[in-house]
């Protein structure tokens, strides 16, 4: 990954998991904890792809296994986080075909669920059967009703964040012909549109250029 991408998955892990350590694990919602972590490798996986999805999710796991007050074993949810994060890199659309947040959503309480999973299947094997005790089938659903509400407010952000980090936010549009995923999602599931104003304003510009200068070419020919 280039610098600036590394540096901004740096800063928007830290920020994330300092919000869900010092606000969101003490709202003692029922159930799970929303996982703002996990919303956070979903937008720069969405748009970094499934290799840069693996290495932060990795590194997020990791950090939040060796944040207080944290009381499993360090590298449990770092290899939640990497396979969650690798996955979500492999759907996103290489053609930038995909303008509803429908799809994201959906991705959004898949990796609820299967992080969910993932970390007790993984607290199983080293006999950790708290998940057990609390019950699985409500920290499944809590913690994709979390998620799924917490994502519209976060992921969008991220993803615009995350192109902008490339000093190229049109990128995608120009090379596929059309909106990427955080287009999408910004225009169906927020309202906002970030990329095709700015395409559409120097469209305007341009005609507006042309049109002067036929008439200035008319005047000269009078």
């Amino acid at each position: 990954m280039r610098f600036n991408r590394m540096l901004l998955s740096t800063t928007l892990v830290v920020v994330a998991l300092v919000i869900q350590v010092s606000v969101l694990a003490r709202l003692q919602l029922p159930g799970a904890v929303p996982d703002l972590l996990l919303l956070v490798v979903l937008g720069l996986a969405f748009v970094y792809g499934h290799m840069a999805g693996a290495f932060i999710g990795f590194g997020a796991g990791l950090l939040a296994d060796l944040a207080p007050p944290a009381d499993h074993a360090a590298g449990r949810y770092a290899l939640v986080l990497c396979i969650i994060g690798y996955l979500a890199g492999l759907v996103r659309p290489e053609n930038g075909q995909l303008r509803s947040a429908t799809g994201p959503m959906v991705v959004v309480v898949a990796a609820a669920i299967g992080s969910t999973l993932l970390y007790a299947g993984v607290g199983a094997l080293v006999g950790d059967t708290a998940a057990r005790h609390v019950g699985l089938g409500s920290l499944l659903f809590t913690a994709a009703v979390y998620d799924l509400l917490l994502a519209p407010f976060t992921v969008p952000f991220i993803m615009a964040l995350a192109r902008r980090a490339d000093n190229d936010p049109l990128a995608e549009t120009k090379r596929g012909g059309g909106g990427d995923v955080a287009s999408g999602w910004l225009t169906s599931g927020t309202g906002l549109r970030i990329g095709n104003q700015r395409g559409g304003l120097r469209a305007k510009a341009a005609r507006r250029q042309a049109v002067r200068a036929g008439r200035i070419k008319g005047v000269k020919r009078l």
